[in-house]
């Protein structure tokens, strides 16, 4: 006993007054003289001191040996960390098990005396600057139980391994973290991962893997629990399909294949049912959810979102009882939402937007579990097709932060009890049809922060009390409703908002900006769009970034928008009010200025050739429909960054200027309506970009430029009309395949209609509703294309759906020969008008496939020949003119073309319906004189004929009322006749009615 108790006394003795190895300390104290520390990190490494003691050095309590090193850098940015090489004389250092160098700046490669150490069962390297190859010499490391090799944040990148064969050696490694690593050249990868039968966690996410690299699965390992091989998707590769081995690892708990572009299905067998987490987001499958992810019973986490999946959510949801969050937005799931997925307790995230469910939502969440309701935070259904209305249930959620209904069909009044939802952070319930007006219960949400109900049918009053106990409130977004704003001048609100956009409220009419608002100190965003406020605008709300007043009564001078205090980028909307006086300056940080519709008068010069800055950033300016005139000037340069711009509908004169090649960012040029004069100038053969070019409406002369043809090949909308543009149309035009309206009319152009102009595919492609604008995505706010186009013989502006839109009109200019044939195979245009040229020829049969046309004029040109009896085809075709050419025959039968004025056929040697002239047997119609002032030839024989029987008429009344005998007699044979003919018909209905017996 005393001998044990003596042990006992020893060890204790020299585990209090353990000292490291000299050696060991004199190692340690060369690797920090080989680095740069400019945190000092290393301050407590001082050579007087026991090396044991220092900070991030463990030593063994019995023999002194350094064990571990845990030097990592806590710095999350990496600032701070050690620079420098690794000294070798770390190898003295014979026992270490752990060392840790993570988040630190060394540089170089990583040096291959690393996998010296043989002992050593952690190793952490991640994000410490090396770069060069994983040195093969870590293969060494057989008692490795873990090793981090992650590159953080990519900022140094490691070349490519040849091979993995090395990691075969690390026999007892439990976990492998490759992050970052570029892999791309380890064909082997997989057969190498399986070869090691301790491995449970894999992380090889953003390392160019090749994920069909074959596997033999009857030899699979089963250890692996954690696979996370997400971000592997190569530029340029093509899309590969989901690797099936990974679903047969049986003990597999969490895995990651996010964002790797997968096509093809989800495997519809998977052996790994003991699944917790599944990420899955981002590729392209294009399945059905698979039945077995419903069997996963332990599942507690599952993303499926931005995918190509279809069909319904089963009913089997319910079997996921511990399932905490589920995410399936951005696919193409249908049907119903599943009733039962309203009664999983354990649910704390579900997000199913941005797919094509139906049905009434109160189908859905009408029956919603005690639980759900307990434990839902957020719930995301926008962008579906949900109909219906709110139940109260919506109202008795506990811990619901936030929830999103956005952009549906959603109807009815909002629950009243919404304002029961006390943890409630974010509700967007906009572009619905929610009905009534904004609850005063809204005022008891006093966590809300984000509220947008924007884009309904509400309507009403609102005070103060809908926003009593709002003291959280950052963002308010209800533009497009009915609604009636109804404060005191001096109302203090409780809130500090950020962003206000009240867009259609009513603010009262001659009303100003609300003075309370002045009392928002940190708003970068307002938009009072057609609110009725009138006056001057006060000076504090020009320090305000995002400013959307237009579609008021505001009035008086702009002074000059030099940019807010606090340095945001300037979003100033002025249009359609009633500012006058020069153009303001502005400043170099200002993105888009809509000045437009407005009685701005002056030149330009001053504005575009300002020198207070060198460049500009200004993307979108919008200048139409002023009072503008002068030149434009030639001082383009200084607006390198433009996408948008619009000076139409003013007086500009004088000639385009060069230096508007300078702008290589334009996508939209509008100048229509001005008095600009000269050539289209060479130099915007640099405008590569262009989408839409409006030069109608001048003075332009000289031939259209051949390199609209070959130097634009994104331009979609080129409207020319109304110059002086002369020669013919080159065929180089014909290359702009995304070409959707060409309108040239009214010039001078000669020769033939190209038939390449069946090159337009725009114009035979099916069209979708895709909106033209340009963005700033901070406010997520659009500046939507628009252009004047003239159909059916009138104007029309498009907007929102001018994609949709496609045109040709070459009317009133001097074209000749025939109508290309070639033109009829544009099967998706809607409106072709080529009238008033020189056209000859006959209209093709093939005109009937341009089924989509709703408006077609070839209406004073010589055209000759019937008209092609495919016309009965265009059923959609509701504005015809084909009148004043040398059309012959009767006019094809159908429903469209009988129910047109018969204007449209006038001109021209045509007969029947709606025409009036009947057609002979040979199928011509009488000649008729079809002039608007000829009158119809008298036919005499008639006339006559109509006279003789009047006159005999006349004779005979006349002898009746002179000739009392006469008529007398004339009278009493009527009389008697009269009798005859009584007594008759009473004789006749006695004998046929009878004796009934």
């Amino acid at each position: 006993m005393l001998s044990i108790f003596s042990f006992k006394l020893t060890f204790c003795i020299g585990n209090n007054s353990i000292f490291c190895q000299p050696v060991e300390k004199q190692s340690l104290l060369n690797f920090k003289q080989s680095l740069k520390d400019p945190n000092s990190l290393l301050s407590s490494w001082d050579g007087t001191v026991n090396c044991c003691k220092w900070k991030g050095v463990i030593c063994n309590n019995l023999t002194g040996h350094v064990h571990q090193l845990r030097l990592q850098n806590v710095d999350p940015f990496g600032f701070g960390g050690f620079k420098g090489n690794l000294n070798p004389s770390l190898l003295n250092l014979k026992y270490l098990k752990f060392l840790d160098l993570s988040g630190h700046n060394f540089g170089g490669k990583i040096p291959s005396f690393i996998g010296s150490f043989t002992n050593l069962e952690y190793l952490n390297l991640s994000g410490t600057g090396f770069h060069g190859k994983v040195p093969h010499t870590l293969g060494n490391l057989s008692n490795l139980h873990t090793l981090d090799l992650e590159i953080n944040n990519q900022l140094v990148g490691v070349e490519s391994v040849d091979s993995l064969e090395w990691v075969s050696g690390l026999s007892e490694l439990e976990y492998l973290n490759m992050n970052s690593v570029n892999l791309s050249r380890a064909n082997n990868w997989a057969q190498v991962i399986n070869s090691l039968p301790s491995l449970v966690e894999l992380h090889f996410e953003s390392c160019s893997l090749d994920l069909m690299a074959p596997l033999d699965y009857s030899n699979m390992s089963n250890s692996l629990k954690y696979l996370y091989l997400s971000d592997n998707k190569i530029d340029n590769q093509p899309s590969v399909t989901t690797t099936p081995w990974i679903f047969q690892l049986t003990e597999l708990l969490s895995i990651d294949l996010s964002s790797n572009g997968f096509d093809g299905p989800i495997p519809t067998i998977s052996n790994a049912t003991k699944l917790q987490q599944i990420h899955i987001s981002f590729n392209n499958l294009i399945s059905t959810i698979p039945d077995w992810i419903y069997l996963c019973k332990n599942l507690e986490f599952l993303d499926l979102s931005e995918n190509l999946l279809s069909g319904p959510i089963s009913n089997s949801i319910a079997n996921l009882t511990s399932l905490n969050t589920f995410s399936a937005g951005s696919n193409l799931l249908s049907g119903k939402i599943p009733e039962k997925i309203a009664n999983l307790c354990n649910i704390q995230s579900l997000d199913l937007s941005e797919n094509n469910f139906q049905g009434e939502i109160s189908d859905s969440f009408g029956n919603m579990s005690e639980c759900f309701l307990e434990s839902l935070e957020d719930l995301t259904l926008p962008s579906n097709q949900l109909s219906g209305h709110l139940t109260n249930r919506f109202g008795e959620f506990k811990s619901l932060q936030h929830l999103d209904l956005s952009n549906n069909s959603l109807s009815g009044l909002i629950p009243f009890n919404i304002g029961n939802l006390s943890s409630l952070k974010t509700l967007e319930l906009y572009d619905n049809k929610f009905t009534g007006t904004l609850l005063e219960s809204f005022g008891q949400l006093f966590n809300l922060q984000f509220l947008y109900i924007d884009d309904n049918r509400l309507e009403g009053v609102v005070t103060e009390t809908q926003f009593a106990n709002l003291t959280n409130l950052e963002t308010l977004f209800a533009s497009g409703n009915h609604l009636t704003l109804n404060v005191s001048p001096n109302w203090n609100p409780p809130f500090q908002l950020g962003s206000l956009h009240i867009a259609s409220w009513n603010l009262g009419v001659s009303s100003e900006i609300p003075p309370w608002l002045e009392k928002q100190k940190y708003i970068v965003g307002l938009d009072l769009s057609n609110t009725g406020i009138s006056g001057n605008i006060p000076s504090w709300v020009w320090k305000i970034p995002y400013l959307a007043l237009s579609h008021n009564s505001l009035h008086g001078k702009i002074p000059d928008l030099l940019g807010p205090e606090n340095g945001l980028n300037g979003l100033i909307y002025l249009g359609s009010n009633q500012f006058r006086g020069p153009l303001p300056r502005i400043a170099d940080t200002v993105l888009h200025l809509d000045l437009s519709n407005n009685s701005f008068s002056g030149g330009i010069s001053h504005f575009v050739c300002d020198r207070t800055y060198k460049t500009y950033g200004l993307t979108l300016l919008q200048l139409g429909g002023n009072q503008l005139s002068g030149e434009l000037p030639d001082c383009w340069k200084k607006w390198p960054s433009l996408q948008y711009l619009n000076l139409a509908s003013n007086n500009m004169s004088g000639s385009i200027p060069n230096s508007v090649g300078y702008l290589e960012y334009l996508q939209s040029l509008s100048l229509s309506d001005n008095r600009l004069s000269g050539r289209i100038p060479f130099t915007m053969h640099r405008c590569t970009k262009l989408v839409k070019m409006d030069l109608g409406d001048n003075g332009l002369h000289g031939s259209i430029p051949t390199w609209v043809g070959t130097d634009l090949a994104e331009l979609t909308f080129l409207i020319l009309r109304s110059n002086k543009l002369s020669g013919e149309i080159s065929s180089d035009i014909c290359r702009l395949n995304s070409l959707q309206i060409l309108d040239l009319s009214d010039n001078k152009l000669s020769g033939k209609i190209p038939r390449c102009f069946s090159n337009f595919t725009a114009m035979a492609t099916k069209r979708s509703l895709v909106l033209y604008y340009y963005s700033y995505d901070l406010f997520l706010l659009s500046y939507i294309e628009r252009a004047s186009i003239a159909i059916k013989g009138s104007e029309f502006q498009y907007g929102t759906t001018l994609s949709l839109v496609t045109t040709i009109n070459l009317s009133h200019n001097n074209l000749s020969g025939d109508i290309p044939k070639e033109l009829t195979s544009l099967v998706e245009l809607r409106s072709l008008n080529l009238s008033q040229n020189h056209l000859t020829g006959s209209i093709s049969d093939n005109i009937g496939d341009m089924k989509q046309l709703e408006s077609l004029d070839f209406s004073r040109n010589s055209l000759s020949g019937r008209i092609p009896v495919e016309f009965a085809h265009l059923s959609f075709l509701n504005y015809l003119n084909l009148s004043y050419n040398k059309l012959t025959g009767e006019i094809p039968k159908s429903t469209q073309l009988q129910s047109l004025d018969a204007s449209s056929f006038i001109g021209n040697d045509l007969c029947g319906p709606p025409l009036t002239s009947t057609c002979s047997g040979d199928g011509d119609g009488d000649k008729e004189d079809e002039n608007d002032d000829d009158e119809s030839e008298i036919d005499w024989y008639y006339v006559i004929l109509s006279l003789g029987y009047a006159v005999g008429f006349s004779a005979v009344c006349i002898t009746l009322v002179l000739n009392k005998s006469w008529r007398e007699a004339y009278f009493g044979l009527l009389h008697t006749m009269w009798d005859k003919l009584y007594v008759y018909v009473c004789i006749k209905c006695n004998k046929l009615s009878g004796p009934r017996l």
